[in-house]
Protein backbone atom coordinates (compact mmCIF):
# COMPACT_ATOMS: atom_id res chain seq x y z
CA UNK A 1 0.00 0.00 0.00
CA UNK A 2 1.13 3.39 -0.89
CA UNK A 3 2.27 5.82 2.08
CA UNK A 4 -0.67 8.04 0.83
CA UNK A 5 -3.37 5.47 1.18
CA UNK A 6 -1.64 4.02 4.14
CA UNK A 7 -2.57 7.78 5.78
CA UNK A 8 -5.98 7.87 4.60
CA UNK A 9 -6.54 4.12 5.59
CA UNK A 10 -5.55 4.96 9.39
CA UNK A 11 -6.98 8.42 9.36
CA UNK A 12 -10.38 6.78 8.58
CA UNK A 13 -10.20 4.03 10.58
CA UNK A 14 -9.84 6.27 13.61
CA UNK A 15 -12.64 8.28 12.33
CA UNK A 16 -14.67 5.13 12.53
CA UNK A 17 -13.85 4.62 15.97
CA UNK A 18 -14.86 8.72 16.74
CA UNK A 19 -17.65 8.27 15.58
CA UNK A 20 -18.93 4.94 17.17
CA UNK A 21 -17.88 6.73 20.19
CA UNK A 22 -19.94 9.81 19.59
CA UNK A 23 -22.60 8.62 17.73
CA UNK A 24 -25.79 6.86 20.00
CA UNK A 25 -27.09 3.96 18.24
CA UNK A 26 -30.65 3.19 18.69
CA UNK A 27 -32.26 -0.30 16.69
CA UNK A 28 -35.44 -0.77 15.27
CA UNK A 29 -37.29 -4.21 14.80
CA UNK A 30 -34.42 -5.62 15.62
CA UNK A 31 -34.66 -9.40 14.93
CA UNK A 32 -31.39 -10.78 15.92
CA UNK A 33 -32.12 -12.00 19.52
CA UNK A 34 -34.68 -14.65 18.34
CA UNK A 35 -32.86 -15.80 15.16
CA UNK A 36 -30.27 -16.21 17.54
CA UNK A 37 -32.16 -18.24 20.30
CA UNK A 38 -33.69 -20.52 17.31
CA UNK A 39 -29.81 -21.15 15.91
CA UNK A 40 -30.77 -19.53 12.78
CA UNK A 41 -27.76 -18.14 10.68
CA UNK A 42 -28.24 -15.03 9.01
CA UNK A 43 -26.69 -12.18 6.28
CA UNK A 44 -27.11 -8.56 6.49
CA UNK A 45 -28.20 -6.42 3.04
CA UNK A 46 -27.42 -2.78 3.30
CA UNK A 47 -26.71 -0.43 0.15
CA UNK A 48 -23.95 0.88 -0.43
CA UNK A 49 -24.41 4.21 0.13
CA UNK A 50 -24.71 2.98 3.79
CA UNK A 51 -21.48 1.39 4.26
CA UNK A 52 -20.56 3.81 6.59
CA UNK A 53 -22.95 3.94 9.27
CA UNK A 54 -23.18 -0.61 8.99
CA UNK A 55 -19.82 -0.50 9.99
CA UNK A 56 -19.98 1.85 12.68
CA UNK A 57 -22.94 -0.33 14.43
CA UNK A 58 -21.33 -3.60 12.95
CA UNK A 59 -21.34 -6.76 14.98
CA UNK A 60 -18.31 -8.08 15.83
CA UNK A 61 -17.29 -11.23 13.79
CA UNK A 62 -18.98 -10.19 10.94
CA UNK A 63 -17.44 -10.92 7.48
CA UNK A 64 -17.43 -8.58 4.78
CA UNK A 65 -16.67 -8.99 1.33
CA UNK A 66 -13.98 -5.63 0.05
CA UNK A 67 -12.84 -4.93 -3.06
CA UNK A 68 -9.64 -5.67 -4.31
CA UNK A 69 -9.04 -2.18 -5.37
CA UNK A 70 -6.53 0.49 -3.44
CA UNK A 71 -10.14 2.29 -2.43
CA UNK A 72 -11.40 -1.23 -0.88
CA UNK A 73 -7.78 -2.06 0.83
CA UNK A 74 -8.64 1.60 2.47
CA UNK A 75 -11.07 0.17 4.25
CA UNK A 76 -9.12 -3.09 5.67
CA UNK A 77 -8.16 -1.22 8.65
CA UNK A 78 -11.56 0.22 9.98
CA UNK A 79 -13.21 -3.13 9.81
CA UNK A 80 -10.21 -4.99 11.53
CA UNK A 81 -10.79 -2.35 14.60
CA UNK A 82 -14.63 -2.82 14.62
CA UNK A 83 -14.02 -6.61 14.63
CA UNK A 84 -15.50 -6.83 11.14
CA UNK A 85 -13.81 -9.85 9.26
CA UNK A 86 -12.79 -8.44 5.45
CA UNK A 87 -12.46 -11.09 2.84
CA UNK A 88 -11.45 -9.72 -0.49
CA UNK A 89 -12.75 -9.91 -3.64
CA UNK A 90 -15.02 -8.12 -6.43
CA UNK A 91 -15.48 -8.25 -10.11
CA UNK A 92 -14.20 -5.14 -12.66
CA UNK A 93 -16.66 -3.25 -15.13
CA UNK A 94 -16.60 -5.96 -17.72
CA UNK A 95 -17.97 -8.27 -15.25
CA UNK A 96 -14.47 -10.36 -15.36
CA UNK A 97 -13.78 -11.81 -11.65
CA UNK A 98 -11.49 -10.56 -9.56
CA UNK A 99 -11.48 -12.91 -6.60
CA UNK A 100 -15.51 -12.33 -6.20
CA UNK A 101 -16.52 -16.33 -6.01
CA UNK A 102 -13.58 -17.09 -4.03
CA UNK A 103 -14.55 -14.35 -1.40
CA UNK A 104 -18.33 -15.76 -1.92
CA UNK A 105 -17.26 -18.87 -1.22
CA UNK A 106 -15.57 -17.98 1.49
CA UNK A 107 -18.25 -15.91 3.38
CA UNK A 108 -20.41 -18.98 2.83
CA UNK A 109 -18.11 -21.19 4.98
CA UNK A 110 -17.87 -18.10 7.23
CA UNK A 111 -21.82 -17.90 7.66
CA UNK A 112 -22.01 -21.69 7.53
CA UNK A 113 -19.38 -21.55 10.69
CA UNK A 114 -22.22 -20.20 12.73
CA UNK A 115 -20.99 -15.93 11.90
CA UNK A 116 -23.36 -13.88 10.06
CA UNK A 117 -22.27 -11.90 7.13
CA UNK A 118 -22.88 -8.11 5.00
CA UNK A 119 -22.85 -7.51 1.39
CA UNK A 120 -23.67 -3.67 -0.27
CA UNK A 121 -25.82 -5.50 -2.45
CA UNK A 122 -25.89 -2.92 -4.86
CA UNK A 123 -22.53 -2.08 -5.35
CA UNK A 124 -19.28 -1.77 -6.01
CA UNK A 125 -20.41 0.21 -8.96
CA UNK A 126 -24.44 0.25 -8.98
CA UNK A 127 -26.79 1.10 -10.16
CA UNK A 128 -27.73 2.51 -6.37
CA UNK A 129 -30.92 0.15 -5.05
CA UNK A 130 -30.76 -2.22 -7.50
CA UNK A 131 -29.08 -5.87 -5.46
CA UNK A 132 -27.15 -8.04 -7.25
CA UNK A 133 -27.31 -12.28 -6.73
CA UNK A 134 -24.61 -12.04 -4.50
CA UNK A 135 -26.95 -11.87 -1.42
CA UNK A 136 -29.71 -14.15 -2.56
CA UNK A 137 -26.69 -17.17 -3.42
CA UNK A 138 -25.04 -16.37 0.16
CA UNK A 139 -28.07 -16.94 1.73
CA UNK A 140 -29.71 -20.22 -0.29
CA UNK A 141 -26.13 -21.95 0.60
CA UNK A 142 -25.25 -21.59 3.59
CA UNK A 143 -29.13 -21.88 4.61
CA UNK A 144 -29.33 -18.09 6.29
CA UNK A 145 -32.03 -15.63 6.31
CA UNK A 146 -31.35 -12.19 4.73
CA UNK A 147 -32.09 -8.97 7.34
CA UNK A 148 -32.55 -5.83 5.20
CA UNK A 149 -30.80 -3.05 6.97
CA UNK A 150 -31.69 0.97 6.43
CA UNK A 151 -29.04 3.55 8.83
CA UNK A 152 -30.84 6.30 8.88
CA UNK A 153 -28.46 9.20 11.21
CA UNK A 154 -29.93 12.01 11.97
CA UNK A 155 -27.25 14.32 11.00
CA UNK A 156 -25.14 13.52 8.20
CA UNK A 157 -22.56 14.28 4.64
CA UNK A 158 -24.41 13.31 2.01
CA UNK A 159 -21.74 12.59 -0.70
CA UNK A 160 -24.42 14.05 -3.52
CA UNK A 161 -21.88 13.53 -6.78
CA UNK A 162 -21.43 9.87 -5.75
CA UNK A 163 -23.45 7.12 -7.87
CA UNK A 164 -24.62 5.82 -4.41
CA UNK A 165 -24.92 8.96 -2.54
CA UNK A 166 -22.52 7.97 0.24
CA UNK A 167 -23.81 8.91 3.61
CA UNK A 168 -21.42 9.60 6.47
CA UNK A 169 -23.09 10.34 10.29
CA UNK A 170 -21.82 13.32 11.66
CA UNK A 171 -20.06 13.24 15.56
CA UNK A 172 -22.86 13.18 18.45
CA UNK A 173 -25.53 12.35 16.00
CA UNK A 174 -27.77 9.34 16.80
CA UNK A 175 -28.31 6.58 14.27
CA UNK A 176 -31.55 5.12 13.67
CA UNK A 177 -30.89 1.17 12.32
CA UNK A 178 -34.31 -0.28 11.29
CA UNK A 179 -34.65 -4.09 10.39
CA UNK A 180 -36.72 -5.16 7.80
CA UNK A 181 -38.27 -8.89 8.84
CA UNK A 182 -35.54 -11.74 7.35
CA UNK A 183 -36.37 -13.08 4.41
CA UNK A 184 -35.49 -17.16 3.51
CA UNK A 185 -35.17 -18.80 0.26
CA UNK A 186 -38.96 -20.15 -0.88
CA UNK A 187 -38.89 -24.13 -1.78
CA UNK A 188 -37.60 -23.97 -5.94
CA UNK A 189 -37.19 -20.42 -5.48
CA UNK A 190 -34.68 -19.10 -8.31
CA UNK A 191 -31.96 -16.93 -7.66
CA UNK A 192 -33.67 -13.97 -9.67
CA UNK A 193 -36.82 -14.14 -8.00
CA UNK A 194 -35.27 -14.07 -4.73
CA UNK A 195 -33.25 -11.25 -5.63
CA UNK A 196 -36.01 -9.56 -6.60
CA UNK A 197 -37.89 -9.78 -2.95
CA UNK A 198 -34.93 -8.86 -1.13
CA UNK A 199 -34.66 -5.78 -3.30
CA UNK A 200 -38.66 -5.10 -3.03
CA UNK A 201 -38.25 -5.28 0.52
CA UNK A 202 -35.02 -3.55 0.82
CA UNK A 203 -36.31 0.06 -1.23
CA UNK A 204 -39.75 -0.63 0.61
CA UNK A 205 -37.95 -0.14 4.08
CA UNK A 206 -35.71 2.50 3.02
CA UNK A 207 -38.72 4.55 1.82
CA UNK A 208 -40.28 3.83 5.04
CA UNK A 209 -37.84 5.02 7.09
CA UNK A 210 -35.89 7.95 4.40
CA UNK A 211 -38.08 8.82 1.88
CA UNK A 212 -36.60 12.10 1.14
CA UNK A 213 -33.33 10.56 0.13
CA UNK A 214 -34.71 7.62 -1.37
CA UNK A 215 -36.50 9.27 -3.84
CA UNK A 216 -33.35 12.08 -4.29
CA UNK A 217 -31.73 8.77 -4.65
CA UNK A 218 -33.65 7.32 -7.65
CA UNK A 219 -33.88 10.85 -9.17
CA UNK A 220 -29.76 10.74 -9.13
CA UNK A 221 -29.65 7.27 -10.26
CA UNK A 222 -31.95 7.97 -13.26
CA UNK A 223 -30.32 11.05 -14.36
CA UNK A 224 -26.91 9.41 -14.54
CA UNK A 225 -28.40 6.51 -16.22
CA UNK A 226 -29.64 9.31 -18.83
CA UNK A 227 -26.28 10.61 -18.79
CA UNK A 228 -24.69 7.86 -19.91
CA UNK A 229 -26.57 6.66 -22.29
CA UNK A 230 -26.69 9.91 -24.17
CA UNK A 231 -23.02 9.76 -24.21
CA UNK A 232 -22.80 6.08 -25.57
CA UNK A 233 -24.99 7.12 -28.40
CA UNK A 234 -22.27 10.11 -29.26
CA UNK A 235 -20.01 9.81 -32.66
CA UNK A 236 -16.80 9.33 -31.40
CA UNK A 237 -13.94 11.41 -32.93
Amino acid sequence: MKFRDWVIAWSSAFAILMLRATCRIHLHGDPRPELRAAAQSYVYAVLHAHQVAAVIDGERGTGAMVSRSADGGILIPALRLRGIIPIRGSSNRTGQDRGGLAALDALIEHVVGGSPAYLAVDGPRGPRNHVHKGIAVLSQRSHAVVINVIPVPTRRWILTGAWDRLQIPKPFSTINVFFGKPLSPEEGEGVEPFCMRIEAALNELEQAHDPIEAGLSREHCFRRRDRQNAESREPKP
